[in-house]
């Protein structure tokens, strides 16, 4: 599973779902041509959990059968861990995990 460390997000909600679809859609859009993609976010309040949960939904959706998924954390172990997880989890995708 490739993974792909998303950075340099506005704090406000609105604000960061427009850089993140203005400035990462293609790069993730190219990576899941190559298969199967988890976005790795910093942590972020409860407002980020929408869009990042939409985001990621209709990727999922849009590439199937390719999975993508995304985590955010700043503990280097617990990404880690769940990545992992998600490489071995074939029908695992579409997923916001805060971890």
């Amino acid at each position: 599973m490739q993974r792909l460390d998303v950075t340099g997000l506005p704090d406000g909600p609105s604000a960061a779902a427009a850089a993140f679809y203005g400035t990462w859609l293609e790069r993730v859009q190219a990576l899941l041509a190559k298969g199967a993609l988890a976005l790795v976010f910093a942590p972020a309040g409860h407002e980020h959990t929408a869009w990042r949960l939409s985001a990621v939904q209709t990727l999922a959706r849009d590439q199937a059968p390719v999975r993508i998924n995304a985590v955010a954390s700043d503990d280097p172990a617990a990404i880690a861990e769940t990545l992992a997880y998600l490489a071995g989890a074939d029908g695992v995708t579409g997923q916001y995990l805060p971890l």
